[in-house]
């Protein structure tokens, strides 16, 4: 009995206590005008084992093609779209980043409540901190009700709610070089070099992207982070112009009928047939029979003659195509694909994930994230492998760095936070004894 009430008595604080420090997430804001879109990426951590399909709801209903295509994940196999994944897994979710109200973020995905949610839940949990509670309030027009927390009263079952999500794009470059960015939520243990080195950029860069006054975040900062891509030439009657594609990924266009992919070996965008819908225009260079994405070499005395068909973007339901002929020194090798891998069934956590609250239920879809809604077969099986997926995380810290501006949120323990942590844990081990 005593163990019994001891146990739910230390349950009951820890949940407490994980409620209260929640920190508010800082988000670093870019001005714009106009009511253009660009593209970014979304952080996104699983707080339950999840579908494809279910995170795409989540985000206003992206395509879970193009999600899995955004992770280098495995888009062509059949049922990719139900395939689970783990809780914890880490997802660069993408995003059309709108101007609205003077600022870059994406406020059109809706959300609808669930028994038992309450906004500081929708926030830090399902969302994963990409919002916060009294942002998700303000969007919303929710005002205090009585003495207690706002954001901590439950919400009514199947209210529907716009939760704004922070995106910026900066021109889409980054040192005057193609970049995609990704709003990335600081974990607790993360450090500035650690989330630089993570995503091949460096500490510098970080601190001039996000206006910081030295080299360190707090819990619940949301950091614009700059990942090298591959940028297309399209025109603007393009339906797909402005295309970006982060190293190491693919993204999907032309109605699913066009994947491009950026990298490894250099940051010039490539394209081929994928066929994931159920017919597709012709992929044929006009006057050759060389197919888009394919090369055709001929070695000669002076040289090799190559001819390659690439992509020109889609133009009034129409897969343009460009021939590129041209004498090089010598045959190129066979072209070098993004490996793809199949979805993770499980994940490393190196740090500690709150419980779900329920089974994650369907998002009402706020169309601020398009993209293409059929599916099918054809990405390159040949190149999908299995094996374990890279979770994310940088290593913990044991050190704090001077303050800095994007740094002004409060650790997620205060001090007597953790004293209260502190006996806590040493209230458990006195009734474990």
């Amino acid at each position: 009995m005593e163990d019994s009430l001891s146990g739910g008595f230390a349950a009951a604080l820890l949940v407490a206590i994980a409620v209260a420090t929640v920190a508010e997430a800082k988000t670093t804001i870019e001005p714009c005008s106009g009511s253009d879109a660009c593209q970014a990426l979304l952080g996104y951590t699983l707080y339950a084992d999840m579908k494809v399909s279910e995170v795409a709801a989540l985000f206003g209903g992206v395509d879970p093609a193009a999600l899995l295509a955004a992770n280098a994940l495995d888009f062509g196999a059949p049922g990719a779209a139900h395939r689970i994944l783990p809780m914890g897994l880490f997802l660069r979710v993408p995003a059309r980043c709108a101007c609205s109200d003077g600022v870059r973020k994406s406020v059109s995905t809706r959300y609808a409540a669930r028994p038992g949610d309450t906004l500081a839940a929708v926030a830090d949990v399902v969302f994963a901190g990409l919002a916060s509670a009294d942002q998700i309030r303000d969007a919303n027009g929710l005002g205090a009700s009585g003495d207690a927390d706002p954001n901590d009263a439950p919400l009514d079952a199947g209210q529907k709610l716009v939760v704004p999500l922070p995106c910026v794009c900066f021109n889409n470059s980054d040192s005057n070089l193609p970049a995609v960015y990704l709003s990335y939520v600081v974990q607790v243990g993360d450090t500035v070099p650690a989330v630089a080195a993570s995503y091949e950029t460096t500490v510098t860069d970080i601190m001039n992207v996000n206006a910081m006054g030295g080299p360190v975040a707090a819990p619940g900062d949301i950091l614009a982070i700059p990942l090298p891509a591959c940028a297309s030439t399209f025109p603007k009657s393009a339906s797909d112009h402005g295309l970006l594609v982060a190293n190491g990924t693919y993204a999907l266009t032309a109605g699913n009928c066009v994947q491009c992919s950026c990298g490894p070996g250099n940051l010039d965008l490539y394209c081929t047939p994928a066929s994931l819908s159920g017919s597709c225009p012709s992929t044929q260079c006009s006057n050759s029979n060389v197919l888009l994405g394919n090369v055709s070499t001929h070695a000669t005395s002076a040289g090799c003659n190559v001819s390659s068909c690439g992509y020109g973007g889609f133009i009034n339901g129409t897969i343009t195509t460009l021939l590129n002929t041209g004498l090089q020194p010598k045959c190129p090798g066979p072209h070098q694909f993004p490996v793809l891998t199949d979805p993770p069934r499980t994940v490393n956590h190196d740090s500690a994930f709150l419980p779900p609250l329920s089974a994650p239920g369907p998002a009402e879809a706020g169309g601020v994230f398009p993209g293409p809604s059929s599916s099918g077969k054809g990405a390159p099986s040949s190149s999908v492998q299995g094996g374990s997926f890279k979770f994310p995380r940088v290593p913990p810290t044991h050190g704090h760095g001077p303050p800095g501006s994007v740094s002004e949120a409060p650790p997620l323990l205060s001090k007597p936070q953790q004293i209260l942590s502190s006996f806590i844990f040493c209230l458990l081990l006195h009734f474990h004894m």
